[in-house]
């Protein structure tokens, strides 16, 4: 069966909607003067953020804002995508190699683990802090099936932002797309699959994918 890879923010936990309130209102703060700010980061990392959309300020601004992002991030709660946790164990009881790939770095996934109880859980992790350029780069991903020593096309992806699923297909994997954070009607076109979350998927609907 195919390697599954996890995105973090958005497929097993929803935590989307408390990033959109806190870049909404850093974008505001922060005089960026784009509407709805956090549609323009979704699945994307903190230094490219920086990079992208603040590399006019001072060096001391540009600090600020990247530790706020850090502090809240180090405070946030992690409730669950329904389903998720269950299909991972799912998934790893039947021997299927699994792997957690996100634009977050290791102290939030760290403390996210530990709480979720997922520590030991994933073969292979991939965080901002090992790669030079994230997604909708194709990194991440290619990272991830190398730790493995699997060919990418026999890899499946869960991602839900237009980034991750970016990424993803670039990567020459198979994405199926969780409508938790976009439209279905937005995705559908660009992943193999779209679901609303992980409740009541069976080991053989992950076979047939």
């Amino acid at each position: 069966m195919k390697t599954a890879f996890f995105d973090f923010d958005g497929v097993i936990v929803d935590t989307e909607p408390l990033y959109d309130l806190y870049w909404n209102e850093a974008g505001e703060r922060y005089h960026t003067g784009i509407p709805n700010f956090a549609a323009h980061i979704k699945g994307t990392t903190l230094p490219s953020i920086i990079q992208k959309f603040f590399s006019d300020r001072s060096e001391e601004e540009r600090s600020q804002i990247a530790r706020e992002a850090t502090d809240f991030e180090l405070q946030m709660p992690f409730p669950t995508i329904p389903g998720a946790l269950k299909f991972i164990q799912l998934l790893k009881n039947n021997n299927v190699k699994i792997g957690l790939v996100t634009s977050s770095d290791k102290a939030k996934l760290d403390r996210a683990l530990r709480l979720l109880d997922l520590e030991n859980t994933f073969d292979t992790i991939v965080t901002a802090d090992r790669i030079t350029t994230g997604k909708p780069d194709p990194m991440c991903y290619l990272l991830a099936a190398k730790d493995l020593n699997e060919n990418p096309s026999d890899c499946l992806v869960f991602e839900d932002s237009f980034a991750g699923i970016q990424s993803g297909n670039s990567a020459n994997m198979r994405v199926i797309g969780l409508c938790t954070t976009n439209p279905e009607s937005s995705i559908k076109d660009m992943v193999y699959q779209v679901i609303p979350n992980f409740e009541n998927l069976t080991l053989e609907e992950y076979k047939q994918w």
